[in-house]
């Protein structure tokens, strides 16, 4: 482990993820900024990436106001809704494949206000 100047941590394997404030590892986070629910307008919005995978798309569900594990529980609906797999990482949802309107209904039937992003 190395440290800046400025004394801040560089590169760590000890702990998997750190927290931007307290750096702590997330799961021992004493600051508890990392598991913050992220703030947005009350509008989720769904989009279709391909980006960085090799030409396959990813349905992207951002702008959930959930904490970690409320979010998790909605990406676990959302994937066996669509019948794929997927992750909840960095305030996102990502679904495999192209699953736009149906993670659009689902969210829908659930009460959330969703628009769809992208083109």
């Amino acid at each position: 482990m190395r440290k800046t100047g400025t004394g801040g941590l560089v590169y760590s394997t000890e702990g998997g993820r750190m927290c931007p404030a307290c750096r702590h590892p997330v799961d021992a986070c004493v600051c508890n900024a990392a598991g913050a629910a992220p703030q947005g307008d009350g509008v989720v919005r769904v989009s279709r990436e391909t980006k960085g995978r090799g030409g396959k798309a990813v349905t992207v569900v951002r702008g959930v106001t959930l904490d970690a594990a409320a979010a998790a529980a909605l990406g676990k609906r959302l994937r066996t809704a669509c019948g794929s797999g997927g992750t909840v990482k960095d305030g996102t949802i990502e679904v495999q494949g192209d699953h736009c309107e149906r993670v659009m209904d689902t969210l829908r039937k659930e009460g959330w206000v969703v628009k769809r992003a992208g083109g």
